[in-house]
This record gives C-alpha cells, structure tokens and sequence, in this order.
C-alpha cells in the first residue's frame, strides 16, 4: 500500500514562491474550500506532476510555472511504502527530477523518460490513467470509467489485478517470438550456405581426387611411352657400336695412309726438281757446244757424255717418277678410303652421343615424372587440410540443425505461451475470477446510494444494465446524476480491489466537485456515510464551493486568491 503523507507546491499556476503544503494523511475526511479560481483543484494537478510530470487537467507544461514569477516552480511529495520512505522533487525553470529513497538521492545517469518508466513499475505499481481511476474522480477533464476505450479499461484493470506483468510478459515473448523468427531466418540462410559449401568441398575433394589419378595415369603413360623411346635410343646405340666397332677395324687397315702420301708427294717434288734440272742440262748440251757465258768450245766428248748421262738418269727418273705416282694414287685411294671411313664413324659416334643426351633426357624426365607420381600419390594419402575443411563444415552444420531445431522448438513454447498469456488467456481466467466480486461491489454501493440497477460488467468490460423500470439501458443512456452514481460505484470498487489484491492500494482518494454537480440528486448525508463508514483506512479530500459542509468533515482548507496569488488559510 502506498501511504501518501505530505504534497507541498510553489510557484505552480496560480501559487506564489511560498510553499503550500497539505498533509494527506492527517484526518480520515478533509474539505477544501474556495471560489472558482481560487486554487482549491490545484491539489490534483500538483499530485498528477509530482508523480508522473503531467497535470490532472491537460494543462501544457510550460504553463504550469506561476505566470508572475516564471521560474522556480517546484512540487514535492512524500509518501511511504512499507518501512520505506520516498520523496520526489520535480520542477520546472530549471527543469528538475529527483526520487529520494530513505532520504538518499537515487542515481540519475537513466534519462527522465527511463527514470519516469522505472519509477512507475517499480515503485508506484501504477501508471496515470490507472492513478486517476482509483485516487480521483474530477469533474473537469476527468474520463470516467465507463468512458474509457475498451483497451484503457482492460489496463485499468490489469493494474488493479496486479496482472499487467502478463502483458509485459506478452510483450517480451511477442520479442522473443520476432527474434527467434528472425534467428530461424538466419539460421536457415547459414545452413543453406553451409550444406553449399559441404557439397563443393566434397566435389572438391572428388575432384582432386579425380584429377590426381588422371594426372597418374598421364604420367604412367608418358613413363611408358618414355621407356620405349630409351629402348629404341638404347638399342640403336647398340647397332651403332657394333658397326663402329666394324668400322674401327676397318679404318685400322687404311691407318699411315696419309703421312705415307705425305712422304711420296714429297719424294714425287723431288724427282720433279731432279727431272727439271737434267732435262735442262740435257736442253743446254744438246743446243749449246760453246759456253754462253765464256764463249770457249765445248769439249763434243764431254757434252756427248752429258747429254747421254742426262738422258738415262731421265730415263731411270721417269721409270721411277711413274712407279710413285701409282704408289701416290693407292695412296691416295687408301686415304679416302680412311676419310670417309673416318667420316662415318664420327657420324655413328655422334649418332650415339645424341643417342645417349636422348636416353639421359628419358631417364631425367622419367624420375621427375616418378616424383611427381609420388607427390600426388602422398598427396590422395595425406588430404588432411581439404578433409579437415571438410569436416569443419560438416561440424558447423550439425550445430546448425541443432540450433534451428532449439529456435522452432522455443517459437513453438514460445507461442504456447503467447497463447495462454494474450487477453483471452491467463488474463481472462484471472478476469473472470474476480469479475463477480468486482460486480457484487460496484451493485453494493449503488444500493447505499439508493440506485436498485443491476450493473454488471462482463469479460470484455462492456456493461449490461438490469432494472426494474429500465430496459436495454447501458451507460450512456443515464443522465448524469446517474452516471456520477456509477463512477463513483466503479471508483470506490477499484479501490476496494486494489485493496484486497494490495497491488495500487493508496490512502488517498480525491473527489471534484462531486457535491456541486448532479449528486445532490440522491442525496448528500447517503454519500458521506459511504466516505466516512464504509471507505475505511482512508484519506478522503472533498473539493467544492460549498462552505455549508465544512461540518461534515474532519476538517476544512480554503483557497483564497489575492493579488493574483493563490494562498492557502
């Protein structure tokens, strides 16, 4: 129960810098008192802006700073929760906001509006419309009840029943419902991308696979193709060194030719000098029988000698110059007989020089090929990276599936409990549990404000109205003494609930002007027995022109306004 105990104002409306101050816990019944635009509806507005930083009456904020003074407005109010003591400051030029707990500060690094919000559902367990449905009835610019929409009426009393932790709950699954869609969306598009990536790993894998055996069999076949060719290189080598062999031998037979014709050509230049110079000694003994250069006479017995001697030496010579040029052609036969066997066999010799570059060629890329053969084949054994990928994928799409199959699992508790916690859940059963009571309370203080209807709300808060003289009569076909009978009906039961489930129970309860309207109709002594036997453990403030009832309560405020300011006597 929130015990309210002190509100004190300065510098709000029509309030001067002084601070007026009211005990609301003081006496069980209080009157406030004054004429019209003396300040006596002030009381409401400054409890409505202490608490949840509106007025009562719809006033804009700004202009609830006294128009004189136009600053330092300020409203406290104090008020007890169990063994707890609270206090609220709230002002206006300069803005101000504090909650005081047991006389310390609170924290107040939140926002206003996170403060407010917090202050609200944790503190006063009620919010402004709930506030004024149980603490006020006003005349001016106050909705009734009956002239909420049906979803205000519903937070009224889900308020009251101390069930509006349902809708909150709601709320929060309503979140958590859009999340874990959101998070199964996701969910679905990452094991999508996964079971992708699985299939192109293990097409991968395959593929390599397949590629690395093609590429085996490639090599095996050009090792084999290799393996013939240095055969054939290997085996033309052989014929070449068994007809170089032949060859050698026969070249063997040919050897010294050439230094043989060497030595005949120079025996062969010889005779020639030998030959030129007797034909010439036989050319001038035969022409000449005196000497040219002494011009003595030739002895004929000694020129005849010459010439004779001249002519068989060139006889012998030539014999003998024949014989060398038949020995210098065999010579020369066996000479090109040793060249073009030389020529053949640097031929083969050079044949099986590239024979053999060819076979090291072979033999080279064989190894090279066998070592990449090997490189792949180590390779297919040991793919531990791609399979180690491979798994990882798998892995992460197994938690994948577990986690998508948690988010369903959840919508689906989730909007079990959706179900049981939407209005026509939980709420409802709690609702209709409590609506007989609720019904049994508001016929009870119509009766002993002599209205015999019978007025009963049903599931959806929609009246139904049974009478005597009336028919199909709802709300609005009352007239307005009727329907203040009603609201104050309703008022003084949700009070009664509050009370009973001690969820927004309060002290405090302010009517408006209720005796200046329509309720003098049923009677003014029936309403006062009501406020003063029967709401019990109260503190009930009446505000109203009529001076004529200050005897009727346990005591009396009145409002005065002078010099434009509100004074309280």
């Amino acid at each position: 129960m929130i015990l309210f105990e002190t509100i004190r104002w300065k510098n709000f409306l029509s309030t001067g810098n002084q601070f007026t101050e009211i005990e609301l816990d003081k006496n069980q019944t209080t009157l406030i008192i004054g004429n019209n635009g003396a300040g006596k509806s002030t009381i409401l507005d400054a409890l409505c802006f202490s608490l949840f930083g509106k007025s009562f009456r719809k006033i804009n904020k700004p202009q609830l700073v006294n128009s004189t003074n136009e600053k330092d407005c300020v409203v406290e109010i104090e008020f007890k929760i169990g063994n707890t003591d609270w206090k609220v400051r709230r002002g206006i030029k300069p803005a101000l906001f504090e909650i005081y707990r047991n006389d310390t500060k609170l924290d107040q690094s939140a926002s206003a509006n996170d403060q407010q919000k917090w202050f609200e559902q944790s503190v006063l367990k009620m919010n402004y419309k709930s506030f004024t449905q149980i603490v006020i009835l006003g005349s001016s610019n106050f909705v009734p009840f009956m002239q909420l929409s049906s979803a205000n009426r519903r937070e009224v009393i889900e308020d009251l029943l101390d069930i509006k932790i349902f809708t909150s709950m709601n709320n929060l699954i309503k979140d958590k419902i859009r999340q874990s869609k959101e998070d199964v969306r996701l969910y679905e598009l990452k094991k999508d991308s996964l079971t992708d990536k699985v299939k192109m790993q293990e097409n991968f894998i395959d593929e390599l696979e397949n590629r690395a055996k093609k590429n085996i069999v490639d090599k095996e076949t050009k090792i084999g193709k290799l393996l013939v060719e240095e055969n054939n290189w290997m085996g033309s080598n052989e014929e070449k060194n068994v007809e170089l062999i032949d060859l050698q031998k026969e070249l063997e037979k040919y050897s010294g030719a050439t230094e043989k014709l060497r030595t005949l050509g120079n025996l062969k230049g010889k005779i020639s000098n030998k030959v030129s110079t007797i034909t010439k000694e036989h050319k001038f003994f035969t022409e000449h029988t005196v000497c040219p250069t002494c011009d003595q006479d030739i002895e004929e017995t000694f020129r005849i000698n010459r010439i004779t001697d001249a002519q068989t030496k060139a006889k012998e010579l030539q014999s003998g110059y024949i014989q060398l040029e038949e020995a210098i052609k065999e010579e020369e036969e066996r000479e090109r007989h040793f060249s073009t066997l030389s020529k053949e066999i640097t031929s083969l010799t050079h044949g099986i020089s590239q024979n053999n570059i060819k076979i090291t060629g072979c033999q080279r890329q064989i190894r090279d090929l066998e070592s990449e053969i090997q490189r792949v084949t180590d390779q297919l054994a040991n793919r531990t990276a791609e399979n180690e990928k491979l798994e990882s994928f798998k892995e992460k799409l197994n938690t994948t599936y577990e986690e998508l199959a948690q988010r369903r699992d959840a919508i689906n508790h989730y909007d079990f409990a959706y179900g049981l916690l939407k209005d026509g859940g939980v709420k409802s059963q709690i609702i209709k549990k409590y609506l007989p009571l609720i019904n049994q309370q508001v016929n009870r203080y119509l009766q002993m404000m002599d209205f015999y209807i019978n007025f009963t709300l049903d599931e959806e808060f929609n009246e139904t109205v049974q009478s005597p003289i009336h028919e199909d009569f709802s709300y609005s076909s009352f007239s307005e003494g009727e329907k203040q009978r009603i609201d104050l009906a309703l008022l003084f039961t949700w009070r009664e609930v509050a009370k009973f489930k001690n969820s927004t129970s309060t002290n405090l309860l302010i009517m408006d002007e209720v005796f200046d309207s329509s309720l003098d109709g049923f009677g003014t002594e029936e309403f006062l027995k009501i406020i003063r036997y029967v709401i019990k453990d109260s503190n009930i403030f009446v505000i109203s022109h009529k001076e004529s009832l200050h005897d009727k309560f346990h005591e009396t405020i009145r409002f005065e306004k002078v010099k434009n300011f509100s004074y309280k006597k």
